[in-house]
């Protein structure tokens, strides 16, 4: 009876991964709006006169405040302060502001405003300044839209990056002693669906009704960062009742000291990571922003007639649900332990469904719905590597092979892929098979990444070692988005077709970066043996 009495809502893996789902899909929404524009940077540039410096510079902002006001920093406080429950409602309302402003800025009603024209006359700050320049938000020669979507887009990126931090520190909270890897890469995994959704609906929304719109795709995803906002209301009362329940006080009576800091700060390991990080997430979500645009201008694509099935708006939902097939038979696969002949039965589906996704996007001819399979052999692997690593360990290993899978990718669109130019099946086979290696490489990396950091630091402190992981992070992540841009407006005419584009440098500057969080990785490794982290040993301890 007394131990009936001591069960809570954590010992139920009922009530755990309900906990996850909510916050899962509460990044899902984010993940979605994160690149809303992405998938239709050549209607930016086409509807609202955004180069690619331009679009660089905006996509760019999302971190601005987080690195250069500190604002990341002070969110690892708020939730070392002020718990995960809190700090996860703010985060989805910081989101939801942000998102709103955006949507504003790139809306018609923005268009011939006082604002507009305030926009067009200031915030017109020097971009070719050395070393700065490429880190401004704002400068000479932006569109006012372009401007006034970065501002939104730095509060939705204050909000983004506390809610990443919040989540995981919320899933070590639901998961301590138990399947904190597995736990930390499903939620990885059901989260990235958001890239896939908001590269088949943000271009499916634009051009809704046959005439573009691309406040429509912003609109849509206002809508999820309002879901998100709800999901996290709803953890809320769950984390309040589980510390009723426990006793446990939230971490707001373990004080934040700035000697906490120097104790993060002076860990060789914990600056490893930190550099690893920073270097391979410089080399992936950058690259997302660019992607499909990437694949425009190497692919040789004949869009679909609009009035044959291909090109109607029904094969958008079909096509997704075929997506959603996949990725729920591959992820549910994962779960199933004892019956081998149902878990063979799921991972066949999957790659039957993927096999005919693969062809309706060939078949639909847009980059989009091309580059959509990315995170889904990543969705598939991600509880598999993460639970590999709770019950065998190698997450130094882990985090080589990823960095090696990254440069070979890189490297193949920069060379290999402009090869097949002309050439529809074999352009698109090879996009398809090099985006795929690069979600299993997004796989490989985070799920042995983040579930390392608890190794690092004490646990008192881990929201704050999160947060300062994050910071370093958001620097490259602020960075290289305006430096491709400035790469590609460098190494192309001026005034070339937004299809026209050459990739070629920008891409090598991008496996560059590979290349150095593969050494990073190897020395890693080498530390970790010699200083006993126990990165290469399991989560779960027989």
């Amino acid at each position: 009876m007394t131990q009936a009495i001591q069960k809570t809502l954590r010992d139920s893996a009922a009530m755990r991964w309900t906990a996850l789902l909510l916050l899962a899909f509460a990044m899902f929404c984010s993940y979605v709006f994160m690149d809303i524009l992405s998938p239709i940077k050549d209607l930016m540039q086409d509807t609202r006169g955004w180069d690619s410096a331009s679009f660089g510079r905006m996509q760019g902002a999302e971190v601005f405040l987080n690195v250069y006001a500190f604002f990341l920093i002070l969110a690892g406080i708020i939730l070392d302060k002020m718990g995960v429950r809190f700090t996860a409602v703010l985060s989805g309302a910081v989101m939801l502001f942000g998102g709103l402003i955006k949507f504003y800025a790139v809306s018609d009603a923005f268009v011939g405003t006082g604002l507009e024209a305030w926009f067009t006359n200031n915030l017109n700050w020097n971009g070719d300044l050395p070393f700065v320049g490429p880190i401004l938000p704002f400068c000479e020669g932006m569109p006012a839209s372009a401007k006034l979507a970065a501002l939104g887009f730095m509060f939705f990126g204050c909000g983004c990056e506390m809610a990443g931090i919040t989540v995981s520190r919320g899933i070590v909270k639901w998961f301590k002693g138990r399947e904190t890897a597995l736990a930390m890469g499903s939620e990885m995994a059901l989260a990235r669906l958001g890239v896939a959704t908001c590269m088949i609906f943000s271009p499916f929304f634009a051009k809704l009704g046959g005439e573009v719109h691309v406040d429509n795709a912003v609109k849509f995803g206002v809508v999820l960062l309002c879901i998100a906002l709800m999901m996290f209301i709803v953890y809320f009362f769950m984390d309040k009742k589980l510390d009723a329940q426990t006793g446990e006080a939230e971490e707001k009576d373990d004080p934040f000291k700035a000697s906490d800091l120097w104790t993060i700060f002076s860990s060789l390991g914990f600056w490893l990571v930190a550099l690893l990080c920073v270097l391979y997430y410089s080399a992936i979500f950058p690259f997302q922003k660019y992607a499909v645009n990437m694949l425009q201008c190497n692919l040789t694509l004949d869009a679909a007639d609009p009035d044959s099935f291909w090109g109607s708006n029904s094969v958008t939902i079909v096509q997704y649900i075929i997506m959603l097939v996949v990725a729920g038979a591959s992820f549910s696969s994962n779960f199933v332990k004892t019956n081998k002949g149902l878990k063979n039965s799921l991972m066949g589906l999957a790659v039957a469904a993927l096999v005919v996704y693969c062809y309706m996007g060939y078949m639909r001819g847009t980059a989009e719905t091309i580059f959509a399979v990315f995170p889904l052999l990543a969705v598939a692997i991600t509880p598999i590597l993460g639970n590999y690593v709770d019950h065998k360990g190698k997450a130094a290993t882990m985090l080589m092979l990823g960095s090696i899978l990254l440069v070979i990718c890189h490297l193949t669109f920069a060379f290999i892929l402009p090869a097949f130019k002309g050439n529809a099946v074999g352009g698109t086979i090879v996009a398809y098979v090099t985006i795929l290696v690069l979600g299993a490489s997004f796989s490989l990396v985070p799920a042995a990444l983040w579930p390392s950091v608890p190794k690092l630091v004490d646990e008192k402190i881990i929201g704050s070692a999160y947060a300062c992981i994050f910071w370093i992070q958001n620097i490259g992540l602020g960075l290289f988005p305006a430096l491709i841009g400035i790469v590609l407006n460098n190494t192309n005419e001026p005034g070339k077709a937004a299809h026209e584009l050459d990739y070629t440098w920008a891409l090598v500057m991008l496996a560059a970066l590979g290349i150095a969080s593969l050494l990073i990785s190897i020395y890693l490794k080498a530390v970790d043996k010699r200083k006993g982290y126990g990165l290469e040993e399991p989560n779960i301890k027989a």
